[in-house]
């Protein structure tokens, strides 16, 4: 199987997915669909990806918007990381526990620390 083009091999304007095949079964579905990694995700988390992008991933933020958490914000971030194929976590501070970390982003966030403190913090942990 190959990537889905983008643009249209003769005059280069944007290519569009028109129908779908199931392998199993021969169904064929015909419509206009979007593709690229975000076509995965359910409504519910384009919603939350959009708070998360208007509030440039500050969960300080995002518990206030949407009423929720931290750790309930950082599950459905972690469900939205899954849905695009990658495992959370796996480039964390290693040393560090959770609190440590939201500490650290916390008191960035807050201005109380700079970003080259933060990110030396992080990466000694």
């Amino acid at each position: 199987m190959h990537p889905v083009p983008g643009e249209c091999p003769v005059c280069g304007g944007e290519l569009i997915v028109t129908k779908l095949a199931c392998r199993q079964c021969d169904t064929v579905i015909q419509g206009r669909f979007i593709t690229g990694p975000f076509a995965n995700l359910n409504s519910e988390q384009l919603v939350f990806l959009e708070v998360f992008v208007k509030n440039e991933g500050k969960i300080t933020h995002m518990e206030k918007d949407l009423g929720l958490s931290y750790p309930t914000i950082r599950n459905r971030l972690h469900e939205i990381i899954r849905a695009l194929g990658y495992e959370p976590g796996k480039e964390e501070a290693a040393g560090l526990s959770e609190d440590e970390r939201r500490q650290i982003l916390e008191d960035l966030n807050e201005g109380k620390i700079t970003s080259e403190e933060a990110m030396r913090m992080l990466s000694q942990g």
